[in-house]
């Protein structure tokens, strides 16, 4: 059997666009033969897929799949547009790829993505490549995360799959109450996108790095007060931000009477949340200005 080098590989990746992994394995189910490993990714939907990898894909779903009130997976999987975002078939295999993180014990999205997909003896990278190619678009699965809970987790989708969020608990026992509680607290989660579920769970150089910012800014607005009230100016400017990004803190939008803590303590059961994950699609990425004119006059050949 012919020794597949990191040369080989490097030139099958040079002339394709696929990934290392993928042209490694090529390289070893060709046994070196990079004419062939070429045929072979093509007919994997792999070098297909590689001409759209450039593409921006900044539109796209998050979905939440949760499996007996017990383990949760989310995922973000991204496309070019919001029209692709919208199908069914995509829809669908969103949904497919969170189911996927349930079963995964995937520490990384490398190893996510080399992981068993739901047909035997195919992965979840030649499930989306695969997928690629039906779509015609660039898609990426860009996260995901698999919360497990010996209480109870709760999820949330705002906007068909623009925001979802994940409340993971401890509590006495999971009833109706108590999953109504925490899918509330979820759709809190979605809609006021808190950091930390408690002040114990804020890190000291954030609220340093914040003091020394409401610092300077008392300074420039009151330069004329002493430094004792600066410092009660200061605390009280801490005190409304924490109550912003700390879940329990919050106000509940449902009843701003009440604070986010309160409203779990009148569940009972004595729940304790202990992990919040959310998504928002597109969240942080580059979206590409599309001038819908030039679209169709480039495929009008004008």
């Amino acid at each position: 059997m012919m020794a597949i080098t990191t040369k080989l590989i490097k030139e099958l990746r040079e002339k394709t666009g696929v990934g290392m992994m993928d042209c490694k394995k090529a390289l070893v189910e060709t046994d070196g033969d990079i004419e062939k490993a070429i045929v072979y990714l093509r007919e994997k939907g792999l070098a297909a897929a590689s001409k759209k990898a450039g593409r921006i894909a900044a539109e796209g779903a998050v979905k939440v799949v949760v499996k007996d009130d017990k383990v949760a997976g989310i995922v973000e999987v991204n496309s070019e547009t919001d029209f692709v975002a919208k199908n069914e078939d995509f829809q669908s295999f969103v949904e497919d790829v969170a189911t996927q993180v349930i079963d995964s014990n995937a520490a990384d999205l490398d190893a996510f993505l080399e992981g068993n997909w739901k047909e035997e003896g195919k992965t979840v990278k030649e499930a989306l490549n695969e997928k690629i190619a039906v779509i015609g678009e660039n898609l990426n699965i860009r996260r995901f995360a698999r919360i497990e809970s010996e209480g109870c987790v709760a999820a949330y989708i705002h906007g068909n799959g623009k925001i979802g969020a994940v409340v993971e608990a401890s509590c006495d026992e999971v009833n109706d109450k108590v999953k109504t509680c925490l899918r509330n607290v979820a759709m809190q989660v979605a809609a006021m996108n808190p950091k930390y579920v408690s002040r114990e769970e804020v890190p000291s150089d954030y609220i340093e790095s914040e003091k020394e910012i409401l610092l300077h800014q008392a300074k420039t607005e009151h330069p004329e007060k002493p430094d004792n009230i600066i410092e009660k100016m200061i605390t009280g400017r801490l005190n409304k931000e924490l109550k912003e990004v700390c879940l329990l803190d919050q106000a509940y939008v449902q009843d701003p009477d009440l604070t986010v803590e309160k409203y779990i303590s009148q569940a009972g059961a004595n729940i304790k949340i202990n992990k919040i994950v959310r998504f928002e699609t597109g969240e942080g990425l580059e979206k590409k200005e599309e001038n819908f004119a030039e679209e169709i006059q480039k495929q009008l050949g004008e």
